[in-house]
C-alpha cells in the first residue's frame, strides 16, 4: 500500500524517505525562480529571505506533476491513500481529486483515496505518521482512511506569529486582524477552524501567549499526557524548546516532536511562528 503526502505536512524529507512516503512538493517562487518545497529549497533560506525584506510566493502542486504521478501509481495495481494539506489553504486537494478521476477513467480499478485533512503543518504531519504506523501494522486502506479522517477531525492547531502582516498579504487572515496584531509587543493567538486560520485572542508578550496555549491545551486536549505532541517553528528553535519545556513540565506527554516549518507555510506565516498540535476531546 502506498502513502502520498504534500509538503504542507512539514515532516522532514528524511522521515518521508525512511518510511516510504511519496512526496508531492508545493512550489515556492523566490527571486523570480521556482523551487519544489523540501526537494529544492530549505525553509531556512526562505526565512532569511523574508528577514531581508523579500516576499516569497507559493503555489499548489503542479497539475502535470500530479497527473503523471497518478498515472504511474495506477499501473502498479496497489491501494493508495493521499493525505492532503487543508483544501481551505491550498488548491492541491482539489487538483489531486480531479487528476485522480481523470486517470481512473482509463484505469477503473485504480484505488486511490484522497483525504482532505483540513489540517496544516505538523497537524497534517501527525496524521501522516499515524497512517504510516497503521500501514506498517498491516491495516488495509479502508481502515486507515477511517482512522485518519477521525484523527484529522480532532486535530487542534494553536499558533502565534511574530507579524500577522505575512498572513494578511497572502490572504490567510483579514487586514483588520493584521493591524491589531501589529500593535506593540502584541502576540496574536490563532487556531484552525474548518481548515481555515482564525485569530482568537491577543496577548502582550510571548510568556503570556505560551501560558494561554497551555491553558487551551488543558481545556481542549484529550488526555494530553498520553499523546504525541508536535511543535513547529519559523526558524526559532529557542522558542520551540521553551514551549516544549513548558508542555513537558505540565503534561508529561508520551513524546514531543519539534520540526521547522516548511518553505510554503513559512512563506505565509513568517519567521518567529510557533505552533503546537494535539488531539482534542471532540
Amino acid at each position: 500500500m502506498k502513502i502520498f503526502v504534500d509538503s504542507g505536512c512539514d515532516l522532514p524529507k528524511s522521515y518521508l524517505e525512511e518510511n516510504d512516503v511519496t512526496l508531492l512538493p508545493l512550489t515556492v517562487l523566490l527571486d523570480g525562480k521556482e523551487y519544489q518545497d523540501i526537494v529544492e529549497i530549505d525553509s531556512k533560506e526562505v526565512f532569511q529571505a523574508i528577514r531581508a525584506g523579500k516576499q516569497p510566493k507559493t503555489s499548489q502542486v503542479s497539475p502535470d506533476r500530479v497527473l503523471a504521478l497518478w498515472k504511474e501509481f495506477a499501473e502498479t495495481g496497489e491501494d493508495g491513500i493521499y493525505i492532503a494539506f487543508s483544501s481551505e489553504l491550498s488548491g492541491t486537494y482539489q487538483t489531486s481529486v480531479m487528476m485522480r478521476d481523470q486517470v481512473k477513467e482509463g484505469n477503473p480499478n485504480m484505488n486511490l483515496i484522497v483525504v482532505d485533512t483540513r489540517c496544516a503543518s505538523l497537524g497534517c504531519g501527525l496524521v501522516v505518521e499515524e497512517a504510516v504506523r497503521l500501514r506498517d501494522a498491516g491495516e488495509d486502506v479502508r481502515s486507515i482512511e477511517r482512522k485518519v479522517r477521525k484523527m484529522a477531525g480532532n486535530m487542534e492547531h494553536l499558533f502565534t506569529v511574530e507579524d500577522l502582516d505575512y498572513l494578511a498579504k497572502g490572504g490567510r487572515v483579514s487586514k483588520a486582524s493584521a493591524f491589531f496584531g501589529g500593535l506593540l509587543n502584541i502576540k496574536p493567538l490563532l487556531h484552525v477552524e474548518s481548515g481555515r486560520l482564525v485569530p482568537i485572542e491577543k496577548h502582550r508578550g510571548r510568556k503570556k501567549v505560551f501560558r494561554r496555549m497551555l491553558e487551551l491545551m488543558e481545556e481542549r486536549g484529550d488526555h494530553v499526557g498520553d499523546q504525541i505532541i508536535a511543535i513547529s517553528h519559523g526558524d526559532d528553535e529557542a522558542g520551540a524548546n521553551e514551549l516544549r519545556d513548558l508542555i513537558e513540565e505540565k503534561f508529561h506527554p508520551k513524546e514531543i516532536q519539534i520540526h521547522m516549518i516548511g518553505s510554503v507555510i513559512g512563506s505565509h506565516a513568517g519567521p518567529g511562528t510557533l505552533a503546537v498540535f494535539f488531539l482534542n476531546k471532540q
